[in-house]
């Protein structure tokens, strides 16, 4: 039996483990957390991806989770309301839409248990050198043993391993967005029903919504700088420039400011896009944000990681034993929707760009239709 090795246990890790073991692959997903990381955004299903999850037996599942979110408000410093939307979010939510925006750790959760019993996790550990010997990848791990896959996949997010192992450095690849985004669960101290709040200062933008019918709530902290270099492991570093910048902007951010310190979740880092013209070398290949992250600022994120993974899986099984086929026809039917998807970003207005124009983003959402497998 063919085996896959894929680095990353969430959206697109675990939906590449789910439809490479459906054509046949022996799967084992590496993941350099103790378990399925909590935590994150709001993300949103769109268009053809919500045909992914309703062929991987999800979709209900996965509408029976989404945020359900009545509509947002922007108030000013003191906490008064400004305006208010009932028909669409800024987190991308649009009310009596069919796409469906869901927590991340729950869409996660939700993809793990697709999974068979057969699917090997190895949690806790990362992946620190490949070897590709033309008829396997030999694949050296922090902890674990060594092992020999016959594909390795790169699933591993914006600051990829396996990327920066089989391509080269990540500098290569990134587009920083000069927008900077941390992310983490607070009580539902505003008593928010259903409903998010932001609020905008001169530099810097706070938001909260609530989550998990309302029994707990997300915040959202952010700020531009296009000269800011901030390592995305040094938690106490990110601590102090949010305190920098936050502490005198208004509303609810000292109290924001504390929730971080003790949040289960608290996720930090610059935003930002990978550009590569190609997703694959040798026997190795990039999958979701490691081949091709289009930023938050997208929308599409997610659904590019069920797509990819599906489009990849399936290419693989059309051809045969021939991964080198494979991987080119992924790229051939994956790369312009992805480009496509990336030009959605106005890269000079980072944070504060307007809206996309509802049609534009509504003909790039559905401007593919993935094939049967």
């Amino acid at each position: 039996m063919r085996t896959a090795l894929v680095s990353g246990a969430s959206v697109a890790g675990l939906a590449t483990a789910y439809w490479l073991e459906r054509h046949g692959y022996s799967v084992t997903v590496v993941e350099r957390h103790d378990g399925l990381r909590p935590g994150g955004q709001a993300i949103d299903v769109r268009g053809p991806a919500l045909g992914i999850l309703d062929r991987m037996g999800l979709l209900q599942a996965t509408a029976d989770k989404k945020t359900a979110i009545r509509g947002a408000s922007f108030v000013d410093k003191d906490g008064n309301e400004l305006s208010r939307d009932t028909e669409a979010t800024p987190t991308g939510g649009v009310i009596d839409n069919p796409d469906i925006e869901i927590l991340r750790d729950d869409l996660v959760t939700l993809l793990r248990g697709s999974l068979s019993d057969d699917v090997e996790f190895i949690f806790g550990d990362s992946i620190t050198g490949l070897d590709d010997r033309g008829d396997v990848v030999a694949v050296s791990f922090e902890r674990a043993d060594a092992r020999e896959a016959d594909l390795v996949v790169g699933a591993d997010g914006l600051h990829s391993q396996v990327r920066k192992l089989a391509f080269g450095p990540e500098s290569r690849f990134i587009r920083p967005l000069a927008t900077y985004l941390a992310i983490f669960t607070v009580p539902n101290f505003l008593d928010l029903d259903y409903w998010q709040i932001f609020h905008r200062s001169e530099s810097t933008m706070a938001a909260v919504y609530s989550a998990r019918n309302n029994s707990e709530a997300r915040a959202m902290l952010g700020f531009m700088d296009a000269e800011l270099q901030l390592d995305y492991r040094d938690t106490a570093a990110q601590f102090a420039e949010l305190d920098r910048r936050m502490a005198h902007d208004g509303w609810v951010r000292p109290q924001l400011l504390e929730y971080m310190r003790t949040a289960p979740d608290f996720y930090f880092d610059g935003l930002a896009q990978i550009i590569m013209d190609r997703w694959a070398h040798g026997r190795v290949v990039l999958v979701g944000d490691a081949a091709h992250c289009s930023s938050p600022m997208s929308g599409q994120g997610t659904s590019l990681a069920l797509l990819g993974a599906y489009i990849l899986a399936g290419e693989l099984a059309a051809a045969g034993d021939d991964h080198e086929r494979g991987f080119a026809n992924y790229d051939r039917a994956f790369r312009a929707y992805v480009e496509r998807t990336q030009r959605l970003v106005d890269l000079d207005e980072g944070m504060n760009s307007g809206p996309i124009a509802p049609d534009d983003f509504y003909d790039v959402v559905h401007s593919i239709q993935p094939k049967d497998y």
